[in-house]
């Protein structure tokens, strides 16, 4: 049992105070009517000697955030989800019964308000108290109000206390839920149909990824956290649904850092009859909706860069990338002993199932250009051996009809011109197979059931991953990705108190 500081103990005594007067400390229901910014925004425009006539009334509720008191009558800051609005309170309009009852508020309490809307004289719009209802006790004390929680893990951990605090912790929740209900209906406005998958299954595919595993009691089985979402979404393809998606939970058993959380918001959308450019089309025109309908503007900082998303985006292949960074053009290398030793000068390390063209193509990228793709790029022409669920590209096999688009040198989407050849398909997990055996965890498993329904006959097909969470840092400007995630996973912590 922890031991309360003095300000909590005085709030439980303020508590039994309460319910001897016949109060529940902790409230029942309460008619709300108005909001607070609805309210400053309705008056600030109206001169102070207006009110002298007007007779308009408002019930707000909402915690209690500032007090000062001066006697018989007193100001206080409520907050609601909308932001803060001021309110008068004087024992003359609610009595000395009421006005006692207030003074034994303390920051943090939320209470209800019925009045007369009015503006002081500094041009404050004010509700000035008629009817003071007693909510809730908080029987912890606020953070000091000008700082908050500065301790950002303890951000993180203590979100509700966060959402109180910091302003700009609530613009970022309630705006995550407007960018995705944009996508949503920009999508279904392009004929896309928004579906539900398992979370929940035996084979580790869509991905390379280490995942997650539990267990199923009634069947006595072990299961997988989904990875991806691709292979169903592919098999609603086949069934005939042509063009889904679908915005879920996507588990992936790997570090944390300010660009990774081990559960995060993937969607994924397939369209028949589409391909990789399609997909590019299909990106640039749903980010630039959500920049315009959601934020009112083009250009966001993002992780130290001004980030124009107008326009058509650069569209540049990988082994072109690697040439501008290097002077090396993969294109033109066909010897793997000439990639080993390239990789060798230039200090990469490979580990036994890397010592591959398509994985040293790769760790090149990686080292050399990843990092300077900061406007909105699409990489194209991924290597076979990283893309085992893409289409192999026409001119050269070596490579895949894939891009992935990057901002701020950071992977925002992953798409392909999906393969939907069943017997290559079969032959990329079996590769996969071989991987898993050299010792790469995040290889695919070879699902059976999948390459059945190619051989029903899939759409000519293009496909895009989107992580929701790195979407939502660019459209509100944010640094890490816990601060667009209400509750991140964080390391354990032994609390006291």
């Amino acid at each position: 049992m922890r031991e309360f500081t003095e300000q909590e103990l005085v709030r439980r005594e303020k508590s039994e105070k309460l319910r001897e007067l016949g109060l529940d400390p902790f409230g029942q229901r309460f008619d709300r009517e108005d909001f607070a910014k609805d309210i400053r925004e309705k008056y600030e425009m109206v001169d102070h000697d207006a009110f002298e006539a007007m007779t308009d009334t408002a019930k707000v509720a909402g915690r209690i955030m500032f007090i000062r008191r001066m006697g018989k009558a007193s100001f206080f800051t409520i907050q609601d989800k909308t932001g803060s609005i001021q309110i008068y309170i004087s024992i003359n309009d609610v009595g000395e019964e009421v006005y006692e009852l207030f003074k034994s508020a303390d920051i943090g309490d939320i209470v209800g308000v019925y009045g007369k809307v009015m503006k002081t004289k500094t041009g404050e719009v004010t509700i000035k108290c008629l009817e003071y209802t007693h909510l809730v006790k908080a029987l912890r004390p606020l953070p000091e109000k000008f700082h908050g929680l500065t301790d950002k893990e303890e951000r993180y951990r203590r979100r509700y206390v966060d959402l109180m605090m910091n302003q700009e912790s609530m613009k970022v929740a309630f705006m995550r839920p407007r960018i995705i209900r944009c996508i949503q209906n920009f999508l279904d406005k392009q004929g896309f149909v928004e579906v539900e998958t398992p979370i929940l299954t035996t084979l580790l595919t869509g991905a390379s990824a280490r995942p997650f595993t539990t267990h199923h009691n009634a069947q006595d089985l072990d299961m997988y956290l989904r990875i991806a979402l691709e292979l169903n979404l592919k098999r609603l393809l086949v069934g005939g649904m042509e063009s889904v998606y679908e915005i879920g939970r996507t588990f992936r058993n790997e570090g944390m850092d300010s660009q990774h959380n081990p559960e995060f918001t993937m969607m994924e959308v397939y369209q028949a009859y589409s391909n990789l450019e399609g997909m590019m089309d299909l990106t640039e025109k749903m980010y630039q909706t959500i920049a315009q309908e959601v934020c009112g503007k083009t250009t966001f900082h993002y992780l130290g860069h001004d980030i124009d998303l107008s326009g058509e985006w650069k569209r540049v292949s990988m082994t072109d990338a690697i040439k501008e960074q290097t002077g090396i053009d993969f294109k033109k290398i066909t010897s793997l002993d000439e990639c080993l030793k390239l990789a060798e000068e230039h200090h990469i390390d490979l580990e036994e199932h890397e010592k591959q063209y398509g994985h040293i193509v790769n760790k090149f990228f990686e080292k050399y250009v990843e990092e300077t793709l900061i406007q909105p790029t699409f990489l194209y022409g991924h290597p076979i051996e990283i893309s085992p669920l893409t289409k192999k590209s026409p001119e050269d096999p070596r490579f895949v009809d894939r891009f992935e688009l990057f901002i701020s040198g950071h992977e925002c989407a992953n798409a392909y011109t999906e393969l939907n050849d069943p017997i290559d398909q079969l032959e990329r997990f079996e590769e996969q197979l071989r991987e898993k055996e050299l010792g790469n965890e995040e290889a695919n498993d070879i699902d059976m059931d999948f390459i059945e329904s190619l051989e029903y006959g899939m759409p000519p097909a293009g496909g895009i991953g989107y992580g929701i969470d790195r979407l939502v840092m660019l459209f509100t400007e944010q640094e890490s990705i816990r601060d667009v995630l209400l509750f991140p996973t964080m390391k354990e912590k032994n609390r006291e108190n």
